[in-house]
């Protein structure tokens, strides 16, 4: 069981132990802390939440309702959706927070509760350390029988969400209609099953093939969209009747693509091809992805005369540096897209929508737009941590290792070798550290990925 607190959010397994996992005691706590911590920093008493399709979303939802209408606070619920629904809906409703009920990417055990600001943005980690403090002190003062608050539902912002996406000056939805684009998707039996096929919909595409779009929260396979974990449609896609796949998680904010033969079109290209398409139509900008993101980003956006700036992992820190840079798109390489044109969050059908347009007017297939870009291969690897390492500690002797090397130290430590690079850095959301290698071919980045590892496990072994 774990329950791990941080900048992602409260997010845990659930059952076990109160404090060991996700309880509904846990529950109670935090999404009471949350309610205090907007109550006193806004003087808003309304909240939207949200929830994926995941199995303990209905029990997760009603206990996170109570609790708010217990601070006198009024809830907004959209009942199943995303998360970047939910971010439009915080400031359409004008309220002073929200809460997505949502693990993401993890299996179906895992839940958590998502915070949002009164813009629907996720708050900062400092914002993050009061709502914890306040959820550990038990600093609650909840309202007496005739203040609690009220409770309403409003099913209307998945069409309104899509609405907004069709306006956006560069959705071109005459264009994707022209190609009469045949599509299969895989939703993980989440919301995705139910947002995604209508803005397709919307969008002109002439034919749906659905995997895995009943929203029963039984994930179909692991829903983190990795290749290994996506050959279902990769199996569909090889009948060569299809143009492209689309794969979401559970709750709509990652987006990975898969060409029409069959092979992936790679997570990490996802927003190099989206940002490509915008700096085309907009004549250069300024972009921004994490320090865990492929350089190709950098080389697209160059070629069109704009900057790249590099940002810690996690979309708070995205964010943070687009504004602080202007950038007019910007993201994360596991297939997250923020376009600030319509919100400061990752969006996967706005990404949906400003691919199929890009797709459309560039006369490619998938594997020609693919093989268009800079062809660098990412590595991904994890190493398991155990409560005696010292983790960053560990960090700061790979640093120490590798001093006559480029470094970054604004999260973990990243080492750059020419136009290769490695990223160590302790995940926000499981008891792991990640080791993210690039290079331009596969095999170059599994062996300095394999280098790191085994300098790592070096340090380990000395320190036991």
């Amino acid at each position: 069981m774990a329950l791990i607190k941080s900048i992602s959010g409260i997010r845990g397994t659930i059952g076990g132990a109160a404090g060991e996992g996700l309880t509904p005691i846990d529950v109670v706590k935090y999404a009471a802390a949350f309610g205090t911590w907007v109550l006193e920093k806004t003087q808003n008493n309304t909240i939207v939440i949200g929830r994926d399709a995941r199995i303990s979303g209905e029990m997760v939802s009603k206990l996170v309702e109570g609790t708010l209408r217990g601070l006198g606070i009024d809830v907004i619920d959209l009942g199943l959706s995303t998360t970047p629904t939910v971010e439009i809906a915080v400031p359409a409703k004008k309220a002073g927070g929200g809460i997505i009920l949502t693990a993401s990417h993890n299996p179906k055990q895992w839940n958590a509760l998502k915070l949002l600001n009164d813009k629907g943005e996720f708050i900062s980690d400092e914002e993050g350390q009061a709502v914890l403090a306040l959820g550990d002190n038990e600093s609650f003062n909840f309202a007496p029988v005739n203040k609690l608050g009220q409770y309403s539902t409003d099913n209307t912002f998945f069409k309104k969400h899509i609405k907004a996406i069709l306006a956006l000056p560069l959705v071109d939805v005459e264009a994707i209609k022209a190609k009469k684009f045949r599509v299969v998707i895989d939703c993980v039996n989440s919301t995705g099953g139910i947002v995604v096929p209508m803005l397709l919909e919307a969008l002109g595409v002439e034919k749906v093939e659905k995997l895995f779009c009943e929203p029963t929260g039984d994930f179909a396979h692991n829903p983190e969209p990795l290749p290994e974990n996506l050959r279902d449609i990769a199996r569909v896609l090889e009948k060569g009747s299809f143009d492209l796949g689309i794969v979401v998680d559970p709750d709509v904010d990652r987006l990975a693509l898969v060409n029409e033969d069959g092979s992936m079109f790679g997570e990490e290209y996802t927003l190099v091809a989206v940002a490509d398409y915008v700096l085309q139509q907009s004549g250069g900008g300024n972009t921004v992805s994490n320090l865990s993101s492929t350089r190709a980003l950098r080389d697209v956006t160059e070629k069109a005369g704009g900057n790249y700036a590099a940002a810690a992992v996690g979309e708070v820190n995205v964010v943070t540096k687009m504004k602080e840079t202007n950038a007019i798109i910007g993201g994360e390489g596991n297939g997250g897209i923020i376009y600030p044109e319509l919100h400061y969050g990752r969006d996967s059908l706005v990404g949906i929508a400003l691919f199929l347009s890009h797709l459309a007017k560039s006369n490619l297939t998938m594997t020609r737009l693919r093989a268009s870009y800079p062809g660098y291969f990412i590595s991904k690897n994890k190493i398991e941590l155990t409560p005696e390492i010292d983790t960053d500690q560990v960090l700061v002797q790979m640093q120490q290792r590798y001093a006559k090397q480029p470094v970054n130290t604004i999260d973990g430590v990243k080492i750059e070798f020419d136009k290769e690079w490695v990223h160590l850095r302790k995940s926000n959301t499981e008891p792991i550290i990640r080791i993210y290698a690039e290079s331009d071919s596969n095999a170059t980045a599994d062996h300095l990925a394999n280098k790191i590892i085994a300098d790592i496990k070096e340090i380990i072994s000395q320190k036991s």
